[in-house]
């Protein structure tokens, strides 16, 4: 396997993960409370790796942090569920697709990352294979649903720009910047869920079961995949992965809730699927020669040589989001 093939295989562990978040909230957690689910998943995950790391932010990381984790975790995760309260769950998983679209428009502005016809076309098949996995004939449309889903898209998929544009500061492995990013986004969350939820919910064995696996597998892990994904592979290579989670919810529903997949549904995922691979195709140059390959000193930078001893600890687990 290619360097650059492993690099993929592990980032794609993060939304293949994030597919089981839907069975494991309603199989395992108490109902009508995702303000505080979203709490538990950002917040213990990012204090334990804080503990972990014991690196804080130094000079402009501090607000570079708090508005990565504004973007990736403190403004997304209310907006999606906000999205997913008001909308019907195929629905919000299509909206949500749109997300490859946001990445490459963003990625040209602020990365120049110039869009290909092959990118746009590959961004559009994906968001069209995971509508006919997961959209239902009579599907219901809410404006403020669908606005909040076009929001919560934008501020992940800015989220993934400026985690690339940004990178890391020198010293600091990924596992720290992960840290300090679920830390800041379930601090924006905490006063949220307060005051729309109220007190905590009374949880049972198999509620903190249910936590836990989403704090630290589906959120720590699975958010420093990502992460150290974004910085080895091209921003829209990076959200071209994303269709493997809803792929992966539905896979989960047929297996263990009993759900059906019809011959639609096996379509959808199948060109969703294709479309994610071929995300993941390097560029050619424009004689047609050989494929543009990620350069070694981008792949092993030297912010990550210096965080190594931290980061590459965990690559050797078996991890899933």
């Amino acid at each position: 396997m290619s360097r650059k093939a492993a690099v993929v295989a592990l980032t794609a562990l993060a939304p293949i993960s994030w597919g089981s978040t839907y069975f494991v909230t309603t199989e395992f957690l108490p109902p009508d409370r995702p303000l505080f689910t979203g709490l538990m998943r950002a917040l213990p995950a990012g204090l334990l790796l804080l503990a972990l790391t014991r690196k804080l932010p130094q000079g402009a990381w501090w607000w570079k942090s708090a508005v990565l984790g504004a973007l990736n975790i403190g403004a997304f995760f209310p907006l999606l569920f906000l999205a997913a309260y008001r909308l019907p769950g195929g629905v919000a998983a299509v909206v949500g697709s749109v997300g490859p679209l946001f990445v490459v428009g963003l990625a040209a502005l602020f990365l120049g990352e110039k869009p290909t016809a092959r990118t746009l076309l590959t961004a559009i098949a994906a968001a069209f294979g995971v509508s006919l996995v997961v959209l239902k004939a009579g599907a219901a449309f809410d404006i403020v649903g669908v606005l909040a889903g076009l929001l919560s898209s934008l501020s992940m998929s800015a989220g993934v720009v400026f985690t690339k544009r940004w990178g890391r500061p020198e010293g600091v492995g990924a596992l720290a910047l992960t840290g300090w990013q679920l830390t800041a986004g379930g601090l924006v969350i905490l006063p949220i869920a307060f005051l729309i939820e109220g007190a905590p919910p009374a949880l049972t064995g198999t509620n903190l079961a249910g936590y836990a696996y989403l704090a630290f597998g589906n959120t720590a892990i699975s958010y420093f995949l990502w992460f150290r994904g974004i910085e080895r592979l091209s921003a829209s290579s990076v959200t071209l992965l994303g269709p493997l989670s809803p792929i992966t919810a539905a896979i989960i529903g047929w297996a263990a809730l009993g759900q059906a997949l019809g011959a639609v549904q096996l379509l959808g995922m199948g060109i969703a699927f294709v479309a994610t691979l071929a995300g993941q195709l390097s560029p050619r140059t424009a004689k047609g020669a050989e494929p543009a390959v990620e350069a070694d000193a981008e792949l092993f930078s030297l912010t990550e040589r210096n965080g190594q001893e931290v980061s590459m600890d965990l690559e050797g687990v078996a991890v899933r989001r």
